[in-house]
């Protein structure tokens, strides 16, 4: 059986890069780099689950804007599907501490293809692409 997850993340920009978090080694995608955000919670909206789970994960407040992007990907082998939600956001306050994660990159669009990112993150990391060369 497979198990669908409604996921947040935030697309955040600073100077021409956006934010890019690691996954822990032993978590689902262990190592893999993904934009940061999470799982929604019962009874909870999107955009209250990412602004918690960027606080949880990273330590800074955030505020979501507009929808970015919607994503759908199967993940077999994990006997997942994700629906991938992103939001832009803004860092409001904070430095970012790294809580739940391995490691963080602000890495400019043209050089995403050297990390190894999941595939429900791809088409946003296409979509900044094609902003970016517009």
């Amino acid at each position: 059986m497979v198990r669908q997850l409604l996921v947040t993340c935030a697309i955040i920009e600073r100077d021409g890069k956006y934010l890019l978090t690691q996954r822990q080694k032993d978590a689902r995608n262990g190592l893999r780099w993904e934009f940061p955000g999470g799982q929604l919670e019962q009874g909870e909206s999107p955009r209250d689950c990412l602004v918690r789970e960027i606080e949880e994960e990273l330590g800074v407040a955030i505020e979501a804007d507009d929808v970015f992007d919607v994503s759908s990907c199967a993940y077999e082998k994990l006997g997942l599907h994700v629906v991938l939600l992103a939001f832009r956001c803004r860092i409001l306050e904070g430095v970012i501490v790294k809580r739940c994660i391995k490691d963080y990159a602000w890495v400019a669009p043209d050089k995403m293809d050297t990390y190894d990112i999941t595939e429900a993150d791809l088409p946003f990391v296409e979509k900044l692409l094609a902003e970016h060369r517009d």
